[in-house]
């Protein structure tokens, strides 16, 4: 009978000591509650500008590129009215190089 004894008391001693810790840190969280939140509402106002910075400055190099591909495309449309004027088909290294030449004189 002494095993089921020696069980009991350490399965009691587990509980109360459990209890005992979980009070020790509910006791901590209260302590510090209204300081912890704050804190954290800080630091969560700061994550959400630092996002808000970081989208909007994707949105300004998604625009360039935007304003980019319709440059590259009008000039695409360009070369090929310039052909089809000419009443000649280059052949399409001739209309790359001089797209890359025109690029070239505009920057």
């Amino acid at each position: 009978m002494s095993r089921p004894w020696v069980l009991v008391f350490l399965l009691l001693l587990i509980v109360f000591t459990s209890q005992f810790e979980w009070k020790q840190q509910f006791r901590k969280e209260v302590e510090q509650g209204p300081n912890a939140s704050q804190k954290e509402r800080r630091i969560s106002k700061k994550e959400e500008v630092v996002k808000e910075k970081i989208i909007l400055s994707q949105e300004k190099n998604i625009q360039k590129l935007n304003e980019l591909v319709r440059s590259l495309h009008e000039q695409l449309l360009q070369c090929r009215g310039e052909t089809q004027v000419n009443g000649s088909s280059k052949p399409m290294t001739e209309i790359l190089s001089e797209l890359d030449r025109r690029l070239s004189l505009e920057d």
